[in-house]
């Protein structure tokens, strides 16, 4: 031991926690702090046959005007400049869509959307966790519920990837760290930090690594806790990925510049394909957030630029999937935590409107060029078929075969289940 003690004192860097940090940090930028895909437990025996294997779920954070894009009111009196074009599948959309507007023969509109919650966290919070928000409770989010209850497909990558992901978003929630999502920032970037810092080769890194296990061994024996031992596990996990040919699957420039650039290249679009790529490689659950959809002012103007972006991303995202035959296992969202007022208020936007709005489904079993439900004729409420968010994505969880009735008890006693009491639209489903 004493010996262990005086090679510590010898090393660059002088104190443990500096070792333990530089090992973290060689590994993914981070100190000493949980890491969000420690090895899962178990998976539970599904509740029925799955459809689907994976989810990439894409976020337009800031309600998305459906009256503007995917919900046109043509000669309604409140749909302003946008005009509707025809679109596969014998529906109309938006003008400012016209490359969706190719491949939707492959995809369900929702049109009977409907939220309880007008503002913006707390309608971002209940679209991805099924829950209104508590003050005593931070509830999980559905790509952790995916995670906990359906485990991980490649040992060497996260179950769940948040790209983009804002500060509202509920991540893990009350779960155990294991099933929080790895935050990607830029998705060009690829994964930070996950190569060695310069200067140092890799049997230093190994031998400081194995130092600091040694000296760490007697405190991880006297606190056998859960906390404890993810710390461990953190940096297993962490140089596990270090030297795993899984790492390129962060890479974009693994990708061809054709092929990016018909992604287009803003943020959202390059994350939609390192979205494809991660569920390549096997990881299960991936969102992509797009911000920017708070169009009380300026709307059509903002609006037309946001689906520019997102109709050149999510066209691609569909096409590229559907050629390499993974459209079948893979089921793409798109989502947003309510619509857009019908009225066009003084200042050419419209704000926000819970009562009606529209998502999308596509692959995983979901029924291709089929639209469900329907909005009234202009906009502002369900006419039929009304589907309640925890509907909405239990109708997720079951294509993925997830148990919806099994409970998870929260630290605070409480149990919960992965749609609240949502239960799913079969009409959705092929």
């Amino acid at each position: 031991m004493k010996k262990i003690k005086k090679q510590l004192n010898r090393m660059d860097e002088p104190t443990r926690r500096q070792v333990m940090a530089g090992a973290a940090g060689a590994a993914f930028g981070l100190s000493l702090a949980p890491l969000p895909f420690l090895r899962d437990a178990m998976a539970a025996a599904p509740a029925a046959k799955a459809t689907c294997k994976n989810v990439i779920y894409l976020f337009m954070s800031g309600g998305m005007s459906h009256i503007d894009t995917l919900d046109p009111k043509p000669g309604s009196g409140v749909e302003g400049p946008v005009k509707p074009i025809s679109a596969k599948g014998g529906m109309q959309l938006s003008e400012y869509l016209p490359n969706f507007a190719k491949v939707t023969d492959k995809v369900t509109l929702v049109r009977s959307m409907t939220s309880t919650q007008g503002a913006h966290e707390r309608g971002q919070y209940l679209m991805h966790t099924n829950y209104a928000p508590l003050a005593t409770i931070q509830h999980p989010s559905f790509g952790s519920w995916v995670t906990k209850l359906g485990g991980r497909f490649n040992k060497n990558l996260p179950g769940y990837v948040l790209i983009s992901g804002g500060s509202r978003h509920p991540r893990g929630g009350f779960l155990d760290s294991a099933y929080s999502p790895l935050d990607i920032g830029n998705p060009e970037a690829g994964l930070q930090n996950s190569s060695l810092p310069k200067g140092i080769t890799q049997e230093q890194f190994d031998r400081r690594l194995y130092l600091a296990n040694q000296f760490d061994r007697g405190f991880r024996a006297k606190y056998p806790h859960k906390q404890v031992k993810g710390y461990n596990d953190f940096y297993d996990e962490a140089v596990r990925l270090m030297g795993s040919e899984d790492l390129k699957a962060f890479d974009l420039h693994q990708e061809p510049q054709d092929l990016r650039d018909r992604y287009g290249d803003e943020r959202f679009q390059q994350g939609c394909i390192l979205a494809r790529r991660l569920v390549e490689h096997g990881v299960r659950y991936v969102e992509v957030e797009f911000g920017g959809w708070d169009t009380h002012q300026d709307n059509f103007d903002n609006v037309h630029d946001q689906a520019e972006v997102l109709d050149k991303g999510l066209a691609t995202l569909l096409e590229d999937l559907d050629s390499r035959g993974m459209l079948k296992d893979t089921m793409v969202v798109l989502a947003s935590e309510f619509g857009r007022s019908p009225k066009i208020n003084d200042r050419n936007g419209r704000d926000h409107h819970p009562a009606a709005f529209t998502t999308m489904i596509a692959g995983g079993g979901a029924k291709r060029g089929f639209v469900y439900g329907e909005s009234d004729k202009t906009g502002m409420h369900v006419k039929d078929n009304e589907v309640r968010i925890p509907d909405f994505n239990a109708t997720i969880a079951t294509a993925l075969g997830l148990p919806l009735d099994q409970k998870i008890i929260s630290p605070s006693g409480r149990p919960f289940t992965i749609a609240d009491k949502g239960q799913p639209v079969a009409g959705l489903l092929a």
